[in-house]
């Protein structure tokens, strides 16, 4: 039997449900870790678990049941959790590894399977590749059932919401987050961060945060498009001055300020950086994907902080946190991780040390934000996300690749750069990036102006000139 192809991309497997992601087709991932647990632990454990997609439970039992069938320890989690309380669980327990079955931001048509080191984040990249490398063809499915692997002593249900709930009491004063003159609003856009916020800010103004698979048809990704009510709730009700998004599995991050004004992960990494740098007195080195903004480099410079940019993929990141003194780490795409937490995204945790921020110092995000463009200057990000066939999108990024675009339109460039992805430089200070998704048929272009007029200018100049 000649099976799928299986690859882990930037952050895991993702497939289309029923598809290519099918029980067979994760057992075969399942097996692959078994094996590649056992030539390197005794006695393995691993923590699973899922978010709110279609099928997570099944999907999360079967790799439940080839890991026990393998002799591997398995901490199930009770009910639908996030990644980062699989990732705190995998290192508040001690276990060798964790599992989520989980598609993030994607479409409602996908899930995916993500792999959690003991350190607590996203499983090395050497280490990623060697479990792919064992992923065969053909495996056998056990069908014993968890209460057969429960009285054998290799399955152990657990309550990670808890947990990570009693973690976050310890790392926040949610006595005086509950007085804030700022009233937040959160929007879970139905994944699986909607308990928390509601169990420990029982003020907040709670938006999407019950339990719907199909994500009400959109991908739960906190991009301003997706986050429209959100954006209308803050501008009209007067008392509401924050607005906090998280993603289907509650790691990736989006702000709105008190005009619901959306704040992209480019001003909450420089935020964070500032908050952390200026007011706390924390140092480290900003560990930074490719696809974020150079006003990072700027306000590293400033406060005399070292700085690394990574290909694009949280993993990098994380490997550095693991090894390095890294104050903040974070991606375009609203991943963001921070001195004194795990090595890992977490939405919810970025968005309490950011409402800590403001409840701190009195300030609102606007007046945050003027705080942090007096450092760097001001700028307006956006990014189109083209669909396009995979002939089309690598014919664009091959053309990018051999240096064929000399400008985009009235826009010229200085610098090419080519980390992960295509990024120029352009010469009225912003720059350019061209990157194709590797989970969906998409081309992603990256903008970044002096205006928003002109961002969206730039976009307009760069499809017309690629496409």
């Amino acid at each position: 039997m000649v099976a799928d192809k299986i690859k882990f991309g930037t952050d895991g497997w993702r497939a289309i449900v029923a598809q290519d992601f099918t029980v067979y087709n994760v057992a075969r991932v399942s097996q692959a870790l078994a094996d590649w647990l056992k030539q390197a632990h005794q006695n393995p454990s691993v923590v699973v678990g899922h978010d709110c997609r279609f099928g997570g439970e099944l999907f999360a039992e079967t790799v439940t049941e080839v890991l026990c069938a393998n002799g591997v320890k398995v901490l199930l989690a009770k009910g639908f959790v996030s990644t980062p309380m699989i990732s705190y669980a995998v290192l508040n327990l001690k276990a060798q590894q964790g599992v989520v079955i989980t598609a993030s931001h994607n479409p409602p048509s996908y899930n995916g399977y993500k792999l959690k080191g003991s350190h607590g984040g996203p499983s090395s990249p050497k280490d990623i590749a060697a479990v792919e490398a064992l992923i065969k063809d053909d495996v056998q499915v056990p069908t014993e059932g968890l209460i057969y692997w429960q009285e054998k002593g290799l399955l152990e249900l657990v309550n990670l919401e808890d947990m990570y709930v009693s973690y976050l009491q310890s790392k926040f004063d949610f006595e005086a987050l509950n007085k804030s003159p700022f009233k937040l609003a959160y929007d879970a856009m139905f994944g699986a961060g909607q308990n928390v916020i509601r169990r420990l800010l029982p003020s907040a103004v709670l938006l999407h945060c019950d339990h719907n698979p199909g994500f009400h048809g959109q991908a739960p990704e906190p991009l301003d498009k997706n986050l429209r009510e959100l954006s209308k709730i803050i501008a009209e009700t007067p008392e509401l001055k924050i607005g906090l998004a998280t993603d289907g599995d509650a790691d990736r991050i989006g702000l709105y300020d008190e005009d619901g004004h959306f704040v992209d992960a480019h001003h909450i990494l420089l935020l964070l950086v500032h908050y952390l740098y200026k007011y706390k007195n924390m140092t480290g080195k900003v560990a930074v994907a490719f696809s974020v903004t150079d006003r990072v480099k700027k306000m590293c410079a400033a406060y005399k902080l070292p700085i690394e940019v990574t290909p694009i993929g949280f993993k990098y990141i994380s490997e550095i946190m693991v090894h390095e003194d890294v104050l903040v780490g974070g991606e375009e795409s609203g991943g963001i991780a921070v001195k004194g937490h795990i090595p890992e995204r977490d939405g919810i945790y970025d968005g309490l040390v950011i409402y800590e921020y403001m409840t701190k110092s009195g300030k609102t995000l606007k007046q945050l934000i003027q705080e942090v463009y007096d450092v760097v200057g001001s700028f307006v990000y956006e990014r189109n996300d083209l669909t396009l066939d995979n002939a089309k999108k690598e014919q664009i990024i091959q053309a990018a690749q051999a240096g064929q675009y000399s400008a985009f339109g009235k826009y010229s460039f200085n610098k090419r750069e080519t980390i992960d992805g295509i990024k120029y430089h352009l010469d009225n200070g912003g720059w350019v990036m061209l990157r194709a998704s590797g989970t969906e048929p998409l081309l992603r272009i990256y903008a970044e102006g002096n205006s928003k007029d002109e961002t969206l200018d730039i976009l307009e100049d760069v499809k017309a000139t690629i496409l």
